[in-house]
């Protein structure tokens, strides 16, 4: 079977298997924004606390946080963990939404994608995981996220070598699959859950994985 065969049989193997995943959560392109950036090295449940916390002061809004102090913004951060670090990148990425785009995720929505990436990349913080996650899922781009969930089973099942580049993984993704916003989205959700119900770093569960037969 072709590695392109392989990758959207592989991806209709897990969406029978688990179905939908509804990812990533948020009520607007803006809080979805600011989970990518307080999501890393920590768990998306950490993450939410702080973004309740947030809304609860009626602080989840970029020109609220633009004017508030790091110090100030990082009490609310506390449960995301390295809340010090994740409340200066936080106040970089809302200063670059403020001073390119006047506070609007729509406005730089209209960006071209290309250009918006390489934007991105020069804030602060942010790497090429966020910064894809926040183009695909806040602001509906066709770009492949990719992770250490996505790299770990990609590897397992012989698709690329685990210590290969993020582009190198990206690219195999854009050249072998139609460039799809909702399949780029599920598709990689649909990893994210394989990963930490099956494909674990430690003590994988292969035989009782949905995608043993790709072994």
């Amino acid at each position: 079977m072709k590695q392109k065969n392989r990758l959207l049989e592989m991806y209709h193997t897990l969406y029978r298997e688990f179905g939908p995943q509804h990812w990533w959560p948020g009520e607007t392109p803006f809080e979805i924004a600011v989970g990518a950036i307080l999501t890393q090295n920590t768990n998306w449940g950490n993450a939410e606390k702080a973004i309740n916390n947030l809304k609860k002061e009626h602080l989840l809004n970029a020109k609220k946080i633009h004017l508030i102090t790091a110090k100030k913004l990082a009490s609310f951060l506390r449960p995301a963990g390295y809340f010090n670090i994740k409340a200066k990148r936080l106040k970089s990425f809302i200063n670059f939404l403020m001073n390119d785009y006047h506070g609007s995720m729509n406005k730089m929505r209209d960006e071209d994608m290309h250009i918006l990436r390489e934007k991105l990349l020069s804030v602060n913080g942010i790497g090429q995981e966020t910064a894809d996650s926040i183009l695909l899922y806040a602001l509906e781009k066709p770009v492949f996220v990719i992770d250490a969930y996505t790299k770990r089973i990609l590897s397992r099942h012989s698709f690329q070598e685990y210590n290969k580049p993020y582009k190198t993984f990206q690219e195999f993704f854009h050249s072998s699959l139609k460039k799809d916003i909702m399949l780029f989205n599920e598709y990689h959700a649909l990893f994210v859950k394989v990963g930490k119900t099956f494909c674990k770093r430690k003590n994988p569960l292969c035989e009782k994985c949905p995608l043993l037969k790709f072994i």
